[in-house]
Parts: C-alpha cells; structure tokens; sequence
C-alpha cells in the first residue's frame, strides 16, 4: 500500500485556485468488501478566476477505472493513471459520471474506505477521497453532496453518510439502501460512510432556536453500555457553542461512530464524525479520569469543527492550523468551563498547566528540530506529516493571544465577523486575522509573524527599582537563542508579545499597577504589556517596596522566559503568587533547576544531595489543604524526563533518569508520612464520579501511592497498592495501584504482588481492547533495571496473542509508548531500542505509512544527544532510510539525517 512516488515539494507560494469547481456530487455505492463500485456524477464548471486549462486533471489513487460519461455520452478521452484521471477537450460546463472500483478490505493505509471489524469507514482527511472516487480532492473544492448506499442487509443493517437521511428501504437479493443529503457546502475531504452491524445511543434536544435535532452514538452492539459519557459531552459542547460563540447545530441530526481501527483521533466529518473508540467509550471500570476528560474535550473538538472547520474551511493544506488551531483553543476553553465556569479560576488554572505542560514538552521540541515549521508552513512534501504540535497546540496559543489582547468580548466580536464574511467559504489564515483586526479596530500587520515564523521566541527580562522614586522598570528582550536551522531561516522580525506581567510586594499580595504615563491608579494587578520591538522598557510608578515579578502571567504568550530568580524567589512565588499558572511555574523552575544541576553530577559520577529547601517547598504545597487536590498533584509532579533532557547541551537520558530517581527517592523518604496522610485524605469512598473534584481527590492520593512506592522499603506500598488494586471500583485506580506496583518491583528485580495484579488485569478485561491498551502501555512504560531491561519485555509481548501490529492503537499502546515514553530504556547506551524502533518504523511503513511517520519521529532530535547514542539513532535512521517506500516516513528521516 506504500507510495513510491518521487517525493515532491508543495508550496504555499504556488498556490492557484482550481481550473474547474464542482457544485454538486451524487455518489452512489455498491459496498462489498474486496470490490466495491462507486458511481460519482458530478455537475463541473470552469472557474471563472482562474486560467483556462486544456484539461480537466482529478486526483485518484489505488482506484480500478472503469468508464466515463459527459451530459450522459460515454466519454472516450479520459485517461487513467497512476495519481489520478485526466480529461482531455471537456466543455465548459458539463455533467461528468464516473464509475470505478477500490477495495476496501486490503486497504490497511486507513486513508479512504477500508473496512474494520466486518464493518466499511472512511478516513478522507487529508487526501483520503481521492482512494475513493476520482475528484478535485483539495479543500477550495466545495460541494453539496447526495450519497446513496446500497449493501447486503443482513451483513450492514446500519447505512450512514453526511447530513440528514432522505430515504431508505429494502432492495432485491437480500440487499437495502439509504440515501443521504448534505445541503452544505464542503469540501471532500469532510465525506463520510459508515456501513455495519452497529447500535446507537440516542437523544432528542432542542437548540436554541426551539428546532428539535436527533443526537446518535454508533457502537459495536457490545459497547453500548460505554456510550453515555460521550453523549453528554455532545450535549454539554452543542450547549456551550450557543451560550459561548452563538453557534448553533445546523442540521436535523448529528452523529458520531466509534470504530477501533483510526489513525487519528477522530474526524469532524459534516454531520458524521468517525472517532477512534479511545476517545467515545467510557466506563469507570474500563475509562480514567483521564479517559473520562479526553472524551469530553474530543467530542467537543470535532462537534465545534462544525463551524470552525467545516461552515468555515480552510483554502489549502497551509493554513490547516485555520480550523485545527481556533478549534483547539475552542475545546480548551470548553474544558476549563466545563471544569470551572468562567470564575473559578483554580479550576480553569488546573487546565492551562495541563495544556502548557503539553505545548513545553512536545511542541517547543518540535520547534528545536528538524521538523521546526512555521503556523502555517511554507512547503511540505507530505500534508500527513504537518497534522503537528505547531500546527494544534501553537496554534492555539496564537489564536489564545487574540483573546488575550482583546477580552472575549473582543475575541467573540472577531468571531461573528469572521463567520459573518465567510461562512460556506474556503479562506486563510489571514482572513481570520483581518476579521479579529476589524472588529476591534487594530492594526494586526506585525501579528501575521506569529503564522510565518518558526521557532520557541525567547524573552529575557531584566528588572530595576529606583526606591527614591518609587519607579520599576521591566526590560523585555525577545529573540531566538540557539533556534534549529529550519527555525532561523524564516524568521523575519520582532514579534507582537502579549506579556502578562504582576508585582508582589513582601507580604505576598499583589501590588496595584501603574505604567508611566497613566493620570490614574488603577486596582488592577495582572497588566498585558504589548511587546513589540526587539527591546522595550516598561516602567510602573508608585511601587512603594521593590517587588518580585510575576512574569507572563496565565502563560500569556508561547515563549521561554529567561530571569535569573533565586531559589528563594521561586520558593516564594510558589508559597503566595496569586496567578495559579505561576505559583505552578514557580515550583517547576525550582525543581528543573535542581534536577538539571543532579543530572549534570550524574553524568560525571559525582555523589547527588538534595536540598533542604528544595524538601520543604514540596512539603509546604503537599499539606497546604487550601490549595485543590488538583492543583497539588499537578504541582508536586516533576518534570517529566523527556523534557529535562532536552534542557541539556547534550541530551543524556541515562543522568536525567537518575537524578529524577533520586529527587522522587528523596521526597518519598522524607515526606513519608505526610505523602502516607494524603493518601489516606483523599480516599473517594463510595461510587464513581466522573468529576473534576472527584478527579482531583483520586490524582493527588495516586500520585502519593506512586511515591510510597520509591522508598527505600516499599512493603507499605505495595500492601496498600494491592490494597487498593483488589478493592478498585474505577479504572483510575485500579491502573494506578497496577503502576505503583510494577515501579516498586523494578527497584527490587521484581514482585510476585505485580505480576499477579498483571495477570489479573488480563483476565478481567481480555474482552476489552481498550483496556488492554493500557496493560499494554504500564509494561512499556515501567521503569525497569539492568537485570530486567524492558526491552525485553516489550519484544515478548509483540508475540502476545492480543498484540496486532495493524492496529493502531495497539501499535501506539506498546511500541510507540516505549520509544516515546520511557526514554531511560529506550536510550540505552547498547542501542537495542534503537535496532527495534527501525524494526518497527519498517514494518509500519509496508502496512500504514501515517502510523511509521509517527514513530520515526522519535529519533529526530537524535544530534543533540551524547556521541554514543548520536551514532546508534544515526545508524537506525540511516537503516530506516534505506528501506521505506513511503513519502510520508521519507520527509521524516530525511530532514533529520540532513
């Protein structure tokens, strides 16, 4: 299924719209298995903005033609080939139908129709329906769509597509038909079927208007049960998109359907979102609270596409981050208001941190390699490799700072006059910037940079305070530092910074801020500085004590900010800052600091200490019962060894692993008995609940079982994680006692308490893929030990039954979670997991390119890490290189070799 096509560079400055646009599209399907026939009557037309072409070229790929007709006359001059079909000698304005024929059985790429489980689906984002018909499959494209389906009723009772069902009934030879109607415009790649023995939760809501729409959860018969959560974070997101942007559900009903073989995690499909079953089914004896809160911000994520992506779509695959960028923030800002209202900011805080603590460890590394891109990229030779973290979560910083620079006044104002100009059209990243611009009448040249620059900005801060004239002036620089190459070619200037900035005075209270130049006082104490210039100088009057900067407040803008605070500032911070954000930020520079300065005595063998203080700022935050549940298990958890690596000269997995070791050992020691009362404080007695606070109670105690079990005895961790394994009414803490145990057998060479809780954890959910997954995922990611390297058992278990390699989500629970998430095992300095990650990306490469380019990532910052492990990822790249077929694996090892 590879394509071994001579990769070409597309780029955003060829860009020219279609020779032709196509306003309608009836499809017609004949779905069997090995030989399904498409019939695709078209109405076409040339465009009338763009230059005459001599013919009409459609994309098509791995498709069987069959035949032609114009203004229904068989049509002699269509040529197929391998990339597509092309017309010679059209009319202007013609009626065009195609058939031709795909297999969707062997279609293992996932990428158009394919069938999983006995059932048929699509995936058409990002060039998925030329796999399926031949067409203009670029998202400028936009037409209505009639879809009929016609299959053997016994095999495929359910028939679906997009927007509102016209009609169904029964056929000759035991087969049935439905026929769909989507009265919207859009783009190709928005198709989708769904065929299969399938059963649906269902509700009735009003929308704000008083029109009844029909809600559906599709699932395997057997998952019915898992369904309800899903449904209710339908509800809460269609509810949440009127209150919040005016937005209401356009169709008569709205439908997602939950398969488990999907490469992404689900697809805004007009009307008909497909979703990897990861993130629709949920139980508390099969989901976390994890699960719980992704399913909700996922369902909300796909059902906001529906206006910021679909009503609205992007022109061309550059200004992807257009729909995925706004809808990222939308989800984010629907999950803190589903978690805090629009008030209590604690709440609201516990998700930013979980957010920023996503863009810091993932997006800012991408940003520090060779995959570095802009917002919006310039070129790419795969659009499949550019669904990124710069593109998503990026992007969702520079559409936050709009509405950091605004107020959601300002920012909803934008977004009504975004929709009000383009609603039904296909347009850019620009556009969207010129709409925020007019509404608020602002000049928003010097913030396109945000969308054409790569690279992490960094901001140094330099403070002083003249006590005479009780003035205190705060210099903010901005540049680049050490940017990747990809990153430096395309950056053009300064940067319009939105800087959230207070000041603390000694007795930890925010003082009242005053710039320069202001004839009033003012209450406020958080102020948004623009920054716009290389260097600039900001100067508060009336401070009356010298201050500690709270800088960047709320995580204002995706920069690094570099400012030389003292342990005891940071201590202090993290002790009374009222910004929630940076009393967390605080405790994470205090403990990144020690653990870069542990990991550097690790790397030369020199004896590791801890400080005293360093212990009493954690144990201070560990018994503050004023502080959420939350929001102490998100501030006592260290930073994680991916990111700490990165923060050296020359990444060295192996230090950064024992220093955060011995920083977790220390604290466990020392706080045992306070980590021993948190644990017993924050029981949740009783049955589940999915809530944020119940959440919290259940975080905060886990994250004391999994110190527990770091002590230098851990026969009290593991009575109470068996405990609590054996007594779990909840996946969140069956999973947990389940990782508590498997550490604390790693320090010890193994448990006979861990591997009977494994073993039990199989039986009890065998029948639960999902599930599974995560027994999957504990084992490659547990900390293991030079007499039990895990490796070894991540190899014995791709021979375990319930392993399969073409799925993806099995593929991501082991392979992936080893080469990503357990990087102490996975750089060992014999370079086994580098052997076995080219094994795997090979391997991948020859069923499903999408999922081998995910995991040849791993390897991409391969230069910044110590000489032996630089020349065993090279030897493993340089392997990959030579063996992959496809574009999509290609564009990755070779950016990262050259």
């Amino acid at each position: 299924m590879a394509d071994t096509a001579t990769p070409n560079v597309i780029r955003r400055a060829d860009y020219a719209p279609p020779a032709f646009l196509i306003d309608t599209v009836a499809l017609e399907f004949d779905l069997v298995p090995e030989r399904t026939v498409v019939r695709n009557t078209m109405r076409v037309r040339r465009n009338p903005d763009a230059s005459r072409a001599a013919h009409l070229e459609l994309m098509g790929e791995q498709l069987e033609f069959v035949g032609a007709q114009i203004d229904g006359l068989p049509f002699a001059n269509a040529h197929a080939h391998e990339h597509g079909l092309l017309l010679d000698n059209v009319p202007d304005n013609f009626e065009l139908t195609l058939t031709s024929v795909c297999n969707p059985a062997a279609n293992t790429t996932l990428s158009g129709l394919y069938v999983s489980g006995g059932n048929f689906f699509t995936q058409c984002e990002a060039e998925g329906f030329r796999r399926i018909t031949y067409f203009l499959d670029r998202p400028d494209v936009m037409a209505t769509f009639t879809v009929t389906l016609r299959a053997s009723k016994a095999d495929y009772p359910v028939l679906l597509s997009n927007g509102n069902l016209l009609e169904e009934g029964d056929l000759p030879d035991g087969r049935h038909f439905a026929r769909w109607e989507d009265p919207f415009r859009k783009p190709s790649y928005l198709f989708a079927l769904v065929a299969g023995k399938l059963v649906a939760l269902e509700e009735r809501v009003k929308s704000g208007s008083g029109k009844e729409k029909l809600l559906q959860v599709w699932v395997e018969p057997h998952d019915l049960d898992k369904t309800r959560h899903a449904m209710d974070s339908l509800i809460h997101s269609i509810r949440w998109d009127e209150e919040r942007f005016g937005l209401e559900l356009d169709l008569d009903r709205f439908m997602i359907v939950a398969v488990s073989d999907f490469n992404m995690g689900a697809m805004e499909n007009k009307g008909l979102n497909i979703f990897n079953t990861k993130y629709v089914l949920a139980n508390p004896e099969t989901a976390t609270d994890t699960d719980f809160a992704n399913i909700e911000a996922v369902v909300g994520h796909e059902y906001f596409h529906n206006w910021t992506g679909n009503r609205v779509t992007c022109r061309d695959w550059f200004q992807l981050s257009l729909k995925e960028g706004l809808t990222v923030f939308r989800d984010q800002e629907f999950s803190a208001d589903m978690a805090g209202g629009a008030t209590d900011e604690a709440a609201r805080a516990t998700k930013r941190i979980e957010d920023v603590r996503v863009l810091r460890q993932m997006q800012f590394a991408e940003d520090a390699g060779p995959m570095a891109h802009p917002v919006r990229p310039e070129s790419y030779v795969e659009i499949n490799n550019f669904y990124t973290m710069t593109v998503y979560e990026k992007g969702s910083e520079v559409v936050r700072m709009y509405q950091t620079l605004f107020g959601r006044d300002g920012f909803r104002k934008g977004m009504d006059l975004y929709f009000k100009r383009h609603d039904g059209q296909a347009v850019t990243c620009d556009d969207f910037r010129h709409a925020l611009a007019d509404a608020n009448g602002r000049d928003l040249a010097q913030f396109e940079r945000w969308y054409s620059q790569a690279g992490t900005p960094r901001v140094s801060v330099r403070t002083r305070y003249d006590a005479a004239q009780q003035r205190y002036s705060v210099t903010l620089r901005q540049g680049y530092g050490d940017a990747a190459p990809a990153a430096r070619e395309t950056q053009k200037g300064p940067l319009l910074i939105p800087f959230a900035i207070g000041l603390i005075g000694k007795d930890g209270n925010d003082l009242p801020l005053r710039l320069e130049g202001e004839t009033k006082a003012s209450a406020v104490t958080t102020r948004v500085l623009e920054f716009t210039q290389t260097e600039q100088t900001f100067t508060f009057v009336d401070v009356a004590e010298e201050p500690l900067p709270s800088l960047l407040r709320n995580f204002s803008a995706p920069v690094i900010v570099e400012y030389d605070y003292s342990a005891d500032q940071l201590a202090f911070l993290l002790a009374h800052d009222s910004d929630p954000f940076n009393r967390w930020e605080a405790g994470q520079r205090l403990a990144t600091r020690e653990l870069m300065t542990l990991a550097g005595r690790a790397a030369t063998g020199v004896a590791l200490q801890l400080d005293d203080s360093v212990v009493a700022a954690f144990a201070r935050v560990l018994t503050d019962e004023t502080l959420s549940p939350a929001f102490r298990e998100l501030a006592l958890m260290l930073p994680s060894e991916a990111y700490l690596a990165e923060q050296m000269a020359e990444s060295n997995p192996a230090a950064v692993h024992a220093a955060r070791q011995f920083v977790r050992k220390r604290l466990a020691n020392a706080l045992r008995h306070e980590w021993l009362n948190v644990y017993e404080q924050h029981r949740t007695p009783g049955a589940y609940e999915a809530t944020p606070e119940a959440g919290g109670h259940r975080a905060l105690k886990n994250l004391a079982l999994s110190y527990l079990a770091e002590l230098d005895d851990p026969a009290e961790a593991v009575r109470l994680a068996s405990a609590q394994y054996d007594a779990a009414n909840n996946m969140t803490d069956r999973a947990a006692a389940l990782s508590a145990l498997l550490n604390a057998a790693a320090a010890n060479g193994g448990s006979a308490e861990a591997q009977q809780a494994l073993d039990d954890f199989y039986r009890r959910f065998e029948k639960e893929p999902l599930v599974i997954d995560k027994w999957f995922a504990l084992q490659a990611t547990q900390r293991g030990s030079a007499q039990r390297p895990v490796i070894d058992i991540v190899r014995k278990l791709m021979t375990h039954p319930a392993f399969n390699l073409k799925n993806p989500n099995r593929a991501r629970s082991l392979i992936f979670s080893f080469c990503a998430a357990n990087p102490a095992q996975f750089h060992a300095e014999d370079g086994a997991g580098y052997a076995f990650w080219a094994d795997q990306v090979i391997a991948l490469d020859a069923i499903n390119p999408q999922v081998a380019a995910r995991l040849a990532r791993s390897l991409e910052l391969w230069r910044r890490f110590t000489p032996t492990l630089r020349e065993g990822m090279r030897a493993a790249l340089e392997k990959v290189a030579s063996r992959v077929k496809s574009r999509d694996v290609r564009e990755i090892v070779e950016k990262a070799l050259a």
